[in-house]
C-alpha cells in the first residue's frame, strides 16, 4: 500500500487567505518544566490544508460534524490541469479528457501546480480557477466533494464566491483547498481520506488529507 500526504504543515508563518488571523503556535507545557510537551494552537477553521462545509455559506446547512465519517472518504481522482495559464478558466475539457475515470470518482482534485508557490506572495496571486460549467458538473453529478491545490477555489479578490456557493448551496458537498503532492498521485483512481477536525458547529476544518493506492 502506497499512502501520499496531501497536507500543507500547520506553522507559524503559514499562508493564511487575506485577512485572516494568521496561526499561532505557542510551547504551553515543557519538558523541563512539567514533564511534558504541549503546544496551544491558535488558527481559524479554514487554516492550511482544510475543508469547507455548507455551512461556511449558509447559516441552515449542513456543518461538518452532521456529517457520516463516510462523506470524507471515497474514489478519487485528480485531474491535470498544470498547462492552465496564470489567471486562467479550467473547463469542461479537462474532465471530458478522463470522462470514464471521472465519473467513477467521488472526490475529483484539480492539479494546477500552485502548491510550489506556498509560503510566497506569488500564492495569493492569479491561480487558475475552475470555470462555471464544471461547477455545475461537480455539483450535478453527485460527487462529494472537490479539491484544488490552491487557497481559494474563486479567485482571492472575488467576495461574492460564485463558485463556492454553487457547489456548498444545494448539497452536501465539501470543498477541499491548499492541497499539495498532488503531482504524485499519478492518472488512475485512489482512495482519498481527508477527516475533518470534528467540532461543534463546524462551518469549516482543518483535515489531514491523503492519497491510499496499491503499490
Amino acid at each position: 500500500m502506497k499512502v501520499i500526504d496531501l497536507t500543507q504543515t500547520i506553522a507559524n508563518g503559514m499562508p493564511v487567505f487575506p485577512g485572516t488571523e494568521a496561526a499561532k503556535l505557542e510551547t504551553a507545557n515543557t519538558f523541563e518544566k512539567d514533564g511534558f510537551r504541549e503546544t496551544m494552537l491558535h488558527i481559524t477553521s479554514h487554516t492550511g490544508t482544510h475543508m469547507d462545509a455548507p455551512f461556511h455559506l449558509f447559516p441552515h446547512r449542513t456543518a461538518l460534524d452532521d456529517m457520516a465519517p463516510s462523506r470524507f472518504v471515497g474514489k478519487a481522482l485528480v485531474l491535470d490541469c498544470r498547462d492552465v495559464p496564470e489567471g486562467g478558466s479550467i473547463g469542461m475539457e479537462y474532465i471530458e479528457r478522463v470522462r470514464p475515470l471521472a465519473e467513477q470518482a467521488e472526490f475529483l482534485l484539480f492539479l494546477t501546480g500552485w502548491s510550489r508557490y506556498w509560503g510566497q506572495e506569488t500564492y495569493f496571486g492569479a491561480y487558475p480557477v475552475i470555470d462555471m460549467e464544471v461547477c455545475q458538473y461537480l455539483r450535478d453529478s453527485g460527487k462529494k466533494g472537490a479539491g484544488f491545490d490552491t487557497i481559494g477555489i474563486d479567485p482571492v479578490a472575488d467576495m461574492e464566491l460564485p463558485r463556492h456557493k454553487m457547489l456548498l448551496s444545494a448539497r452536501d458537498m465539501v470543498i477541499l483547498e491548499n492541497l499539495t503532492n498532488l503531482e504524485q498521485v499519478g492518472k488512475e483512481l485512489f482512495l482519498l481520506a481527508a477527516l475533518p477536525l470534528k467540532y461543534q458547529n463546524a462551518d469549516g476544518a482543518p483535515i489531514r488529507a491523503v492519497a491510499i493506492s496499491e503499490e
